[in-house]
């Protein structure tokens, strides 16, 4: 249990920098946030990479699986305000 607590939190930390780095934020649905980055981290502890699990094939299939960060994360968020997954958001203007 100690290890998935401690791979959980080593991805939260990953994506929290990724976030900052592009002046980001994540959801504030918690829930949604914390399923994105779970099974993300299931796939990590599987297969080694941290693959999107909203856009992998059922199963994973590492030849053509995209990892996260994926390569089309700012069109996204420009585009939508957020991206595919719903797990990083443009920061609101204030």
């Amino acid at each position: 249990m100690f290890e998935e607590n401690s791979a959980y939190k080593e991805n939260y930390q990953r994506l929290e920098k990724i976030a900052r780095e592009k002046g980001y934020v994540f959801n504030s649905d918690k829930e949604r946030v914390n399923k994105v980055i779970s099974l993300m981290t299931n796939n990590y502890k599987e297969f080694g990479k941290y693959y999107c699990p909203c856009k992998q094939h059922h199963p994973l299939d590492p030849e053509k699986d995209t990892l996260c960060p994926c390569p089309e994360l700012d069109e996204e968020v420009a585009r939508d305000g957020n991206c595919y997954c719903r797990l990083f958001y443009k920061k609101e203007a204030k």
